[in-house]
């Protein structure tokens, strides 16, 4: 003869079997009610910080902002070149009703006047980053070189008028924020005595 089985471990079990079925149907229904998973959009990358110039000159200072996005190249070089101090103690060597001009080395020997004008830090950028977005309108700050745009090198004018005729010729890396004043009053032999960069230590 076949026992009974117990009343309560026939409870029990159905209690089990009950628990393990509903875990199986919500675990189910889960997966049909939740969206797949997304993965997270590309970040943009963040913009180029501003690079701002400030120019302490016998006239007064002048504030210049560098159009880094546009001209990386160019204005990494001559980011370099004010950092190690090559523009400290400089004139301006050209100043007509149209333009200033000023980064020669030769400029800091008085007895070399004649050929002020002719030098540069010897590096060429070696490319020409002209840009449509960015006109010689005043105030302007251009790349000067003498030959090809490839030639450019420390050289920077700066425009007190308009000069569309330099379009599409000349590379334009920055304009004055601050002192067109200072640069409609600056002459030839006129001081440059320090070039920084803005938020940076002077060395």
């Amino acid at each position: 003869m076949i026992p009974r089985p117990h009343n309560r471990l026939i409870v029990i079990c159905g209690a089990v079997i009950f628990a393990v079925t509903a875990a199986v149907s919500m675990s189910a229904a889960a997966r049909q009610t939740t969206p797949p998973a997304r993965s997270a959009p590309p970040t943009a990358p963040p913009p180029a910080a501003l690079a701002t110039l400030l120019l302490d000159t016998a006239k007064g200072p002048i504030e210049i902002e560098l159009y880094r996005d546009d001209a990386p190249k160019s204005v990494d070089h001559i980011l370099a070149l004010v950092r190690r101090g090559f523009y400290r103690g400089l004139r301006f060597h050209r100043v007509e009703p149209s333009l200033v001009q000023f980064g020669d080395p030769l400029t800091r020997n008085m007895t070399y006047r004649d050929g002020w004008g002719t030098g540069g830090s010897g590096q060429p950028i070696g490319v020409a980053e002209i840009s449509k977005r960015h006109l010689n309108v005043r105030g302007a700050v251009g790349l000067a070189y003498a030959g090809r745009p490839l030639d450019a090198d420390s050289q920077l004018y700066i425009l007190k008028i308009a000069s569309p005729s330099l379009d599409g010729k000349y590379a334009v890396i920055g304009h004055v924020t601050s002192g067109m004043a200072v640069v409609d009053r600056l002459e030839v032999a006129d001081l440059l005595k320090l070039m920084s960069v803005k938020g940076e230590a002077v060395k």
